[in-house]
């Protein structure tokens, strides 16, 4: 039974290495194994992905995985140390810090989602339209990108949600907003190497729109780099949702947003250490997976940094 397993193994392995595919999906499945062989042989990059699967499924499971309920007060055993009963502590208001985490891990996975789901996407198309049509095109949406990027991300989003209006969905839009003129920068870079090639002309020639061109072979050219700066972006698309929430003008009390979890614990930072560097922690930890993966991924998908 294991030798036939085995040659099972090996012969799965043979049809995806191989170097004459005789499909287009067994030459993707190809490049996919290629790809995840590569990204293996990385030990941080394997632990930055394991971070990330955790947070996710912490996410996923918060009210099962939770020891007690996020919102539930206790004055009687407020800042208290980490102990059998309460791990990590518990805040000033005797709320267990550990179950808050857990809940926390879906505000921040939320926001991480949203804002991955929309600034790159809206970077994307305002890039390839100006690389592909070049002129005023370009001028204008650069010029636009340029005074984006002139600002810095966090003073442009504090201006935003002051606009907007604290709270968690306002202060998404505002990183979302602030968060896509590098992945236009980079698609823009990307298309114009590539809107003069062979098989573009070949495409205008056989009579394929502006429209079509860009959507069907320019935009998939760029996904590899966009996917690593998203990846990269992460752990600062964290960081300023925690500074928001830490200013008050992201999640609002009592929602466990690691940010405003920092913020309600700055005044107890010397005797009360854990109300303040427990959220702190799990801001890093996150963070750091976000970035040992897309160093990972910039490894195996971007073939020009070899």
């Amino acid at each position: 039974m294991t030798a036939r397993t085995d040659t099972q193994s090996a012969g799965w392995r043979e049809w995806l290495t191989t170097d004459t595919p005789q499909s287009r999906a067994q030459a993707r499945l190809g490049r996919a194994w290629a790809g995840w062989t590569a990204f293996r042989r990385n030990r941080l990059a394997v632990a930055g992905l394991l971070i990330v699967l955790a947070l996710v499924v912490v996410a996923a499971l918060a009210p099962v995985l939770a020891p007690h309920h996020p919102y539930a007060q206790d004055l009687n055993n407020r800042l208290m140390p980490p102990s059998a009963v309460h791990w990590l502590g518990t805040d000033a208001f005797g709320r267990d810090i550990l179950s808050r985490l857990i809940h926390g891990a879906r505000l921040t996975l939320m926001i991480v989602t949203l804002v991955a789901a929309t600034a790159p996407l809206a970077g994307l198309v305002i890039g390839t339209v100006a690389g592909y049509f070049g002129g005023w095109v370009d001028t204008v949406l650069m010029r636009i990108t340029d005074i984006a990027l002139a600002f810095p991300k966090l003073i442009l989003a504090l201006a935003f949600v002051a606009a907007l209006g604290p709270g968690i969905e306002n202060a998404v839009i505002a990183i979302a907003i602030t968060s896509w003129p590098p992945y236009a920068r980079i698609a823009r870079a990307e298309t114009l190497t590539v809107r003069r090639a062979d098989f573009i002309s070949a495409a205008r020639l056989q009579g394929a729109s502006s429209l079509r061109i860009i959507l069907g072979h320019i935009m998939p050219l760029c996904v590899a780099s966009l996917i690593v700066r998203t990846t990269l972006d992460m752990a600062g698309v964290i960081l300023t949702a925690a500074g928001l929430g830490f200013l008050g003008l992201g999640a609002q009390p009592p929602l466990p947003e690691w940010g405003a979890m920092i913020a309600s614990g700055r005044q107890y930072v010397l005797e009360q250490w854990w109300v303040a560097a427990m959220p702190g922690l799990a801001i890093f930890i996150v963070s750091l997976g976000f970035n040992l993966l897309g160093d990972g991924l910039r490894d195996v998908l971007d073939p020009k940094g070899d």
